[in-house]
């Protein structure tokens, strides 16, 4: 099938994205090359500036511990909570995503790997600008253009934008994985652990 495309929706604030995020590296090792692969951010948090109240904070611990259970070699660093001031936003986190994006597309994805890495185990803070723009220098981005696209109108529009799109497409959760074709569309059923399943579902939708 011509001009297929697969959508991973994703947050890379999202604990179930970065347990995920080895089966879907091998899945994207397989996936056959006439396969577009478009990248979305779904947005899980916006901003804010409050604290995070004490039974979130509990809820997402829980949250590690369940994905810690159900993915294999998945290990969270809980110094985080003690270490940082955690507040429910991952819009800025996104944001950091498209404004590394902006400096060429390779950097979408390694901008969500280093917020992974500081968030879930170097218990750093990617709610916080000021982290985002560590990490953006540690991947080698040009410090000063990271910094002004992410505080543009532009880069919140295009989150907007992208999170708008998810919805459209009836996702409702991170990760998910879409094939899209010639207006014909199907949900990939995500599998945190194998990337075979998702990929005879990808094989038989291109046909």
């Amino acid at each position: 099938m011509k001009n297929a495309s697969l959508i991973y929706v994703h947050d890379p604030m999202c604990s179930w994205c970065f347990g995920f995020s080895k089966t879907f590296k091998t899945l994207m090792d397989e996936l056959p090359a006439n396969i577009k692969v478009i990248r979305l951010l779904g947005g899980l948090a916006t901003d804010s500036n409050e604290p995070m109240p004490q039974t979130t904070r509990n809820m997402v611990r829980q949250n590690w511990q369940r994905i810690e259970q159900a993915i294999p070699g998945v290990l969270f660093n809980y110094d985080f909570w003690d270490n940082c001031e955690p507040r429910r936003a991952t819009y800025p986190a996104c944001r950091a995503v498209i404004a590394a994006r902006q400096q060429g597309d390779t950097f979408d994805e390694l901008m969500t790997f280093k917020i992974h890495q500081a968030y879930y185990q170097q218990a750093r803070n990617p709610s916080d600008d000021s982290t985002l723009i560590e990490l953006a220098v540690e991947i080698g981005l040009d410090q000063k253009i990271f910094s002004d696209d992410l505080a543009t109108e532009k880069t919140q529009q295009t989150l907007l934008d992208e999170i708008n799109r998810t919805r459209s497409l009836g996702v409702n959760g991170f990760p998910s994985l879409m094939m899209e074709c010639n207006g014909h569309s199907e949900l990939i059923q995500t599998n945190y652990n194998q990337a075979e399943p998702m990929l005879r579902q990808i094989k038989a939708f291109i046909g």
